[in-house]
């Protein structure tokens, strides 16, 4: 801090993307951008930083401890889990994270799993480009058949900001809508409260925007998803524990369940032993990279979000 200016160092950058625009932080003071850093590169990266900008970093004294000027943490997500709060409570070292900038990317990807899985589009794309249908003698093909969503009953595990906004876009479908609250809190009004069995016994879709805690880690398990439908869809976009993965594979293969269409997974990248990788028929199993949330707009949100928090604590 040799020029009397702040510094700032962005520690997993690569988690933000390269089309982002950071360039506006130096107007806060000395920034530095790695697009990744080891746990172990950690202390000597940020040793002379006033504010970290993190996502899944983990951060406790292992990793900050030697960092005497550090006085916020602001996190590029929702979740804390990477956060040592007692460590930097006992450091008076202030922290903050985002929510809400990605409530319209979560859900639009909730239907855009769901829709995929609903209308079969995999195997019917596949139909296509398979040369099947230039050599039929029909205009049209449906052997696998589909449905319409108007009618069928959505039930929500999770009914924040994500899952009313989810609930609300169901209905418009006109579905019928039901959720559960994991935690026992009370009815939200407008939104139809069930109990857990009630919901995984009676709904066509279910989809979990819940957060990771005592009462939703391994919710999902061979249990429940032996209680779901038969034609039902799964969908999770909330976090990948919730979900025991390999119940869920055998669940698919025993045919207990129609579909399931994944944002999150229980270790993130994807290991090569992931009971899911055995499953490969895309028409009945969607996963995708973790990118519900990342649409160029959240994201640019998200850190015009950041930006002003450190712009807050600072009162620059």
């Amino acid at each position: 801090m040799m020029d009397g200016r702040m510094n700032l160092v962005f520690v997993d950058a690569d988690t933000i993307g390269a089309d982002i625009d950071l360039s506006g932080f130096s107007e806060l003071g000395n920034v530095t951008v790695y697009g990744y850093t080891p746990e172990s590169e950690m202390p000597t990266r940020i040793r002379e930083a006033d504010v970290i900008i993190v996502n899944k970093t983990e951060v406790n004294a292992r990793t900050v401890g030697e960092a005497p000027r550090l006085k916020l943490v602001c996190v590029s997500a929702t979740g804390t889990n990477n956060l040592d709060m007692d460590f930097l409570k006992s450091r008076g070292i202030a922290w903050r994270n985002v929510a809400g900038y990605s409530t319209e990317n979560v859900a639009q990807h909730t239907f855009a799993l769901m829709f995929a899985l609903l209308e079969k589009l995999s195997y019917y794309d596949d139909y296509v480009k398979s040369g099947k249908y230039t050599e039929g003698n029909s205009f049209t093909h449906f052997s696998n058949v589909f449905h319409e969503l108007q009618g069928l009953t959505w039930g929500i595990i999770g009914l924040g900001s994500i899952g009313r906004r989810v609930a609300d876009i169901a209905k418009t479908f006109g579905c019928r809508v039901i959720y559960c609250s994991t935690s026992g809190r009370p009815p939200q009004e407008g939104y139809e409260q069930t109990d857990l069995d009630t919901l995984l016994r009676t709904s066509d879709i279910v989809s979990v925007h819940a957060p990771l805690n005592e009462h939703t880690l391994d919710l999902m398990d061979a249990g429940a998803f032996h209680k779901m439908k038969n034609s039902a869809i799964f969908i999770n976009v909330g976090r990948g524990p919730i979900v025991v993965e390999e119940d869920l594979a055998d669940a698919l293969e025993r045919g207990e369940i129609a579909a399931a269409g994944l944002d999150v997974l229980r270790t993130e990248p994807m290991t090569a032993d992931n009971p899911l990788r055995r499953f490969q028929d895309s028409s009945r199993l969607l996963i995708t990279p973790h990118i519900a949330w990342a649409s160029v707009e959240a994201r640019t949100r998200l850190m015009e979000i950041i930006f002003g928090q450190v712009k807050e604590f600072f009162v620059i």
